[in-house]
């Protein structure tokens, strides 16, 4: 039985259950690791193609070191590297000019600006935009900032997104008068059809930040809800509740299959859709994340040979 609801190319590259529609979106996909999962992985090159955008998670009380060994590394594999600049760990302005000093040491020139899930900021610093006025990014070649497509309760207590979505225009007129690439990382989703309105919505208000779409990787299925509790998920997370109540699916390990196949179709038919690219969670582990890529992806998930 194919994976994917698509008739099977014929290309070369393409392997079997593959459409050409999943694999060009998968094209270009980037992954999140952090210090201690990224030591599991001997060798990036066995896994990822040369060039992959690999986010560095910065929780609250990882040291910086940690976070700029491990760029430093990951980057002299051939990865492009974008470490997480969560504003509410940052406790002021020297600290961050600190970091991106050492980050800029080892090459790196991206960076992920967010406002961090910590309830009470370490310092000055609370929200993403407040980080990106500071004028420490200067020179940075890409920003990436986050964002919410079922909302976010921490910014919106009230349940809308009024707050969310003004930050979002924010975050796009800056983009305008910046010099640096921007796009729109956004929190992993299980469910295509509000995604899809989401980002048709934020074209029709004139936010023009592409759409890097968060995508849980393949995963145990309580493992999965936990995250999706924790990291608080909107809606789709019935998707996963649904699933678990059928005893027949509860055991099986989730794939993110029909979630991604269903957005490539729309891509497909609507290729000025805002969604430029997919950005993975492996909340199941990085080596089972991109072997899956590889598995469903086509030429795009092929890692390269290590050195």
């Amino acid at each position: 039985m194919a994976l994917f609801p698509f008739r099977k190319t014929t290309t070369d590259t393409a392997p079997a259950g593959a459409s050409a529609a999943v694999e060009a979106f998968l094209k270009g996909y980037s992954i999140e690791v952090m210090p201690r999962t990224a030591e599991k992985i001997d060798d990036f090159r066995a896994l990822l193609p040369l060039g992959t955008r690999v986010y560095i998670a910065h929780i609250e009380g990882t040291p910086i070191e940690d976070m700029v060994a491990t760029a430093k590394r990951i980057g002299a594999e051939g990865y492009g590297v974008m470490p997480h600049f969560p504003a509410r760990i940052i406790r002021d302005k020297a600290t961050l000019l600190d970091w991106v000093a050492r980050y800029k040491d080892v090459g790196v020139t991206q960076g992920l600006i967010l406002a961090g899930g910590v309830a009470q900021p370490a310092g000055e610093y609370s929200t993403s935009m407040q980080l990106l006025e500071s004028g420490a990014f200067d020179g940075f070649a890409r920003l990436h900032v986050a964002g919410h497509p079922e909302g976010n309760k921490d910014i919106d207590p009230d349940g809308s997104d009024r707050m969310v979505m003004e930050a979002a225009r924010w975050k796009s007129a800056f983009a305008e008068r910046t010099d640096a690439k921007m796009a729109m990382a956004t929190q992993f989703c299980f469910e295509a059809k509000p995604v899809i309105d989401w980002v048709n919505r934020l074209a029709a208000e004139g936010i023009a930040l592409p759409v890097h779409i968060g995508v849980a990787g393949p995963a145990k299925l309580q493992t999965l809800i936990k995250f999706a509790i924790a990291c608080g998920v909107g809606p789709s997370l019935k998707v996963l509740q649904k699933r678990a109540l059928d005893v027949t699916k509860l055991l099986l390990p989730y794939e993110p299959t029909e979630f991604i196949a269903d957005l490539a179709a729309h891509k497909a038919a609507n290729p000025g859709f805002g969604i430029e690219q997919v950005h993975f969670f492996p909340l199941g582990g990085i080596k089972t994340n991109a072997e899956w890529v590889t598995a469903n992806g086509g030429a795009s998930g092929k890692p390269a040979k290590a050195a």
